[in-house]
C-alpha cells in the first residue's frame, strides 16, 4: 500500500496510491514537537504551526493563504504533538500542486511578523483558558506532568504564559534552524496521486539545506514524587486519569498491549464501560488506551466521574485491572476484541488522510512502515496467555500513577486508595 522514496536532500517521500478515490492528501510531517523545546521556548513548536499559517513572502497574509486553498475547494490544518508536528491540505486531485505549493512555502518562506506574533500571543493564551476550562482534555495535562515531571515529555504543548509572552521573532528562527531539516521531514501524499509528484517536490522542496539537528534528551523517569497529582477545581463532575507506566512505541509486546486496551476499555461493552458506567452508573464516559513515545509509554484509563463517588470509581477501576492480571481473558472475549480493532483500523483506512496518517506516523517516529496486511496477521497472532502476560507485567505489583481535575485538596486521601 505505501510507497517510500527520497529526495536528493534526504526528505523521505511516502506514498499511498488510491486511484479509485478522487482527492489527494498532502501531509508535510516533520519529527519535531513540544519534546524538542528547552525551559525557555516552551510552546514555541504549537506557537510555529500557528504562524505558518501568517503569511509568507508569496502570501502575505493569512487570508491571502486561506483564500487560495478556499479557492480549490480545499481543506487545511495542522497539529502539534509530543514527538511530531504536521500540515496538511486536502483537495481534489487535479489541484494537487497548488496544495503542495502552499504547503512548501508556508514551511520555507513564513514572514514570522513581529506584529502578528504579538496578536498570535493572545490567540495562544485564549486557547490556555479553554484548555484549563476543559477539564476532560485538561486532565492529560495533568497526568503528563506526573509522570515526566519538569521534562518535555511532562510539557503543556502550549507551554506557559511566561514563554509565550517572552517569545521573539527570533525564538521561531532558532527553533526551526535546529529541527526543520531534511532528516526530520517526511511528505505524505495518498488519494490520487497524479503524475510527476517527484519532480514537483524536488522543485519545491529540494533546496532545504541539510544540516545537523538536535537531539532531544533521554526522557528520565521521577520515582520519588507522590502517585498523585490533583488540580482542584470546583465543579459537579471529576476527571480522572489512572494508570501506570507502558512500553515505548516499537515494543513487541504493542499488539497484545492493543487488545488488552480493548477488553479493558474500547468499546460500549467493554470491561470498564460495563462495570463502570452500566452496572455501578459511576461516570459518563470511561475508557482505556495506551500512550506511547520513543523511549516511554503509559497504560491508563480515563475518566468523568460523579465527585461523591470518586473513590468508588477509583477502586473500581482498579478493581479490573487487577483482574485482568490474575485471570486470563475468555477466548470468546478476545476474539470480540480482535475483531474491534481490525475493524476500527480498516475503517480508518477507508480515506486517503485516515491511509497516509498512518504510514506518516510508522515512518516519523519508527523509520518504517508496517503494512497494514501485516499488523493484521500480528493481531491474528495474539494470545489469551499473551494478554494476560502482558497485564501482569504491567499492573502486578507496579507503582500507580493518579491524575484528578475536581473539588480535592489532599493527596494523602487517593494515595491510601492506590495502596489498597
Amino acid at each position: 500500500m505505501f510507497e517510500k522514496t527520497r529526495l536528493g536532500n534526504g526528505v523521505r517521500v511516502v506514498t499511498a496510491p488510491m486511484p479509485q478515490i478522487g482527492s489527494v492528501s498532502c501531509f508535510v510531517t516533520l519529527a519535531a514537537g513540544s519534546r524538542y523545546e528547552t525551559p525557555e521556548s516552551k510552546g514555541i513548536a504549537h506557537f510555529a504551526e500557528h504562524m505558518f499559517f501568517k503569511g509568507t513572502e508569496r502570501r502575505p497574509t493569512a487570508r491571502t493563504i486561506s483564500t487560495e486553498i478556499d479557492a480549490i475547494g480545499g481543506e487545511f490544518n495542522a497539529f502539534t504533538g509530543k514527538e511530531l508536528t504536521g500540515y496538511y491540505v486536502k483537495c481534489g486531485s487535479e489541484t494537487r500542486d497548488t496544495a503542495l505549493d502552499v504547503l512548501s512555502d508556508m514551511l520555507l518562506h513564513s514572514r514570522f511578523d513581529p506584529t502578528e506574533i504579538e496578536k498570535e500571543k493572545g490567540v495562544i493564551l485564549e486557547e490556555m483558558n479553554v484548555y484549563l476550562d476543559t477539564p476532560q482534555r485538561y486532565v492529560g495535562n495533568v497526568y503528563d506532568r506526573l509522570l515526566y515531571a519538569d521534562q518535555p515529555l511532562g510539557w503543556d504543548i502550549l507551554g506557559t504564559k511566561e514563554t509565550i509572552e517572552a517569545t521573539t521573532r527570533e525564538t521561531f528562527t532558532s527553533y526551526l534552524n535546529a529541527w526543520y531539516r531534511p532528516e526530520r521531514i517526511v511528505v505524505g501524499v495518498g488519494g490520487r496521486i497524479g503524475e510527476g509528484l517527484s519532480e514537483r517536490l524536488e522543485e519545491l522542496l529540494g533546496g532545504i539545506e541539510p544540516g545537523p539537528t538536535g537531539t532531544p534528551l533521554p526522557v528520565e523517569l521521577p520515582s520519588d514524587t507522590s502517585p498523585v497529582m490533583l488540580h482542584t477545581k470546583a465543579s459537579e463532575q471529576a476527571h480522572l486519569i489512572l494508570g501506570v507506566r507502558g512500553y515505548p512505541i516499537g515494543h513487541p509486546n504493542r499488539y497484545a498491549l492493543q487488545l488488552l486496551a480493548v477488553v479493558l476499555g474500547g468499546g460500549m461493552s467493554s470491561r470498564l464501560f460495563t462495570e463502570v458506567r452500566e452496572k455501578r452508573g459511576l461516570a459518563y464516559y470511561v475508557h482505556a488506551a495506551h500512550s506511547a513515545y520513543t523511549d516511554a509509554g503509559s497504560f491508563y484509563s480515563g475518566a468523568g466521574v460523579d465527585v461523591d463517588r470518586v473513590d468508588e470509581a477509583i477502586t473500581t477501576i482498579l478493581g479490573e485491572l487487577r483482574k485482568i492480571a490474575a485471570e486470563p481473558v475468555p477466548a470468546n472475549e478476545l476474539e470480540k476484541a480482535r475483531g474491534y480493532a481490525k475493524g476500527r483500523f480498516v475503517l480508518r483506512l477507508e480515506s486517503p488522510q485516515g491511509t497516509i496518517q498512518y504510514g506518516l506516523r510508522r515512518e516519523v517516529l519508527e523509520d518504517e512502515i508496517e503494512e497494514p496486511d501485516e499488523l493484521l496477521a500480528r493481531l491474528d497472532d495474539v494470545t489469551v496467555e499473551d494478554v494476560q502476560r502482558v497485564a501482569r507485567d504491567l499492573f502486578e505489583d507496579k507503582r500507580l500513577h493518579l491524575a484528578l481535575v475536581g473539588p480535592f485538596d489532599d493527596p494523602a486521601r487517593f494515595e491510601k486508595l492506590l495502596a489498597a
